[in-house]
Order: structure tokens, then sequence, then C-alpha cells
């Protein structure tokens, strides 16, 4: 375990909390959309923020991040607070979509990083990344009883699947990893914000 701490380098670990902060608050947003309690606040932003990670850690048998790590739990509530004490015209339009696109990119080269740390081959590393990344919101929209994320015509699981796939084959060309790291997730990014502004998917079943 520590030595795929050295691995994953000083970086990483920041880009795992900054998406797990933008999920948990995306989750504590679909809270407010149904004007919930508090509590349900709290556990949307929980599940959201850690649920991809947890199923992540469990396939690549490393420790669970949140069972050990105090800081993750504080981060989903600290971030369910912000949501439940500020304005709710604040978090109007697509407020949810722009944080999910957020957590979506970072976690999705997080968790290819941390499977590469692992031992993970690439093609698997690339799919745990995108797995971080999406598992949490599928989880989110399903407890909400919202249509699926998947479910939606604009490019989602694509954009993870960039983010992770770029940084894993970064990485494996011997790009310096905070570098891969910033270049995957910005064009994960990139193209999710692209599809939330255009509504651009990819061509559908017809039968």
């Amino acid at each position: 375990m520590e030595e795929a701490a050295i691995r994953l380098g000083p970086v990483m670990p920041w880009l795992d909390l900054l998406g797990i902060a933008v999920f948990a608050a995306s989750g504590a947003l679909a809270a407010a959309r149904r004007q919930q309690t508090l509590v349900t606040f709290a556990f949307f932003a929980l599940v959201t923020g850690t649920g991809g990670g947890t199923v992540r850690d469990l396939l690549i048998g490393a420790p669970v991040f949140w069972v050990h790590d105090g800081r993750i739990p504080l981060v989903c509530l600290v971030m369910c607070g912000l949501i439940w004490l500020t304005p709710q015209r604040w978090w109007k339009g697509r407020a949810l979509d722009w944080f999910d696109a957020v957590g979506l990119a970072a976690y999705a080269v997080y968790g290819a990083a941390k499977a590469l740390a692992f031992g993970i081959p690439p093609l698997p590393a690339a799919m745990m990344g995108v797995m971080t990344a999406c598992l949490g919101g599928i989880i989110r929209d399903v407890l909400a009883g919202e249509p699926s994320i998947l479910l939606r015509p604009e490019l989602y699981v694509t954009a993870a699947a960039l983010a992770a796939g770029l940084f894993v084959g970064m990485s494996l060309s011997g790009v310096a990893t905070p570098v891969a790291a910033g270049i995957a997730a910005f064009a994960g990014f990139a193209l999710r914000a692209v599809a939330i502004r255009k509504g651009l998917g990819l061509p559908v079943y017809r039968g």
C-alpha cells in the first residue's frame, strides 16, 4: 500500500479530493431539488462522493479509501453543509451537471491512476477510471428517482473514458504523472462541457 501511494505521487490525492468534493456537492444538489432534509442531503453527498471509489477499491483489492481516511467523509459533509446554507437561486439551471462534469474528469483520472498503482493492467485500469467516475452519479440518480445519467442523450461515459484512457496512455508513454493528469482531466471535462452545451451525443440504436 505504501508503494502504491508513492507511485501515485503528491498531486493525485488532491485530484481525488476535488472529485469527491464536487460529486458530494452534486449529490446534495439532487437532494435540494427535491427539498429534502439535512439528513438526506448528507446521505446523498456521502453516497455520491464515495460510491464509485468504493466499488473500484473492492475490485482492485485496495483498502476502501474513505474507511481509512477521515478527511473523505468530512469533505462530503462540508460540501453538504455549503449547499444547505446557500440560496437556492445559486444552484438553478444546470449547476448539478457542471459539478458532475468536474467530478467526472477528476475522478476518472484518479481512478485509473490508483488502479495502475496497484498493478492493474492498462485496459482494466482505464475501465476502473470510468467506473470510479460514473458509479457515484448513477447511484445518486437512482436514489433521487431520476433517469440515470447513462440514459441521457449527452456524452457522459465517453468523457470519462477519454480522461481515463488518455491518462493511462500518457503514463505508459513516460509522461510525468502531474502533466498526464492535468491534460487528461482537462480533455475529459472539455468533452463533457461541449456535450452539456451542445447536446452532443453518440448515434443511438435504430434497429
